[in-house]
C-alpha cells in the first residue's frame, strides 16, 4: 500500500477522509475496490454503536450514491500516532432533491501494519444546515468554496 496513489489513513489522515467518502458516496468504481484500498479486508466499523463490517459498508454505498450529488469534507482535526488516529470533521451532503445535510462526525481508529483501517468507533450527530453561512458545495467537484456575502 505504500506506492498508492492514494492517501493512507496511517500518513494523510485528513486526506484519507475526503478521498474515501468522495469515492464511496459519488464514485463509479466498484465500492468493494474502494473499501479494499483504504481498510482491511476484517475492517470493523462501529458508527454510533452500530457494528458494520465490508459487506455492510459495501452495501451502505448503494444509497449514499443513488441520493447524493455532492460531497464535501471539512477536517477540523486530525491526529495519527503510532496505530491510531482520531479525527474531528464535518460532512456536508448535498441530496438528488436538493436537501442538504450536515454531520460534525468523530472518528477514532486502529490502523494494520500497512497503514490500512482495521477498526473504526465513530460517532456523528447532525447538524443545522450550513447554507449562507460561509459554505457552499460545488455539485461537480464536491469541493468546498467560501460563499460570497452580501
Amino acid at each position: 500500500m505504500s506506492d498508492s496513489p492514494w492517501p493512507t489513513p496511517a500518513k494523510e489522515l485528513a486526506g484519507y477522509l475526503r478521498s474515501y467518502i468522495q469515492q464511496m458516496g459519488l464514485g463509479s468504481e466498484d465500492p468493494g475496490v474502494v473499501i479494499d484500498r483504504y481498510h482491511t479486508p476484517d475492517i470493523e466499523w462501529y458508527n454510533d454503536g452500530t457494528r458494520l463490517d465490508r459487506d455492510r459498508l459495501v452495501a451502505h454505498a448503494r444509497p449514499a450514491r443513488k441520493n447524493a450529488i455532492a460531497l464535501d469534507v471539512e477536517v477540523h482535526d486530525a491526529l495519527v500516532a503510532g496505530d491510531r488516529v482520531a479525527a474531528r470533521y464535518t460532512l456536508h451532503s448535498t441530496m438528488r432533491k436538493g436537501r442538504r445535510l450536515s454531520n460534525e462526525m468523530y472518528l477514532f481508529g486502529e490502523l494494520a501494519p500497512d497503514g490500512r483501517l482495521r477498526r473504526v468507533h465513530s460517532t456523528s450527530r447532525d447538524i443545522p444546515d450550513q447554507a449562507g453561512q460561509g459554505w457552499s458545495t460545488d455539485a461537480t467537484q464536491g469541493q468546498s468554496t467560501e460563499a460570497t456575502k452580501g
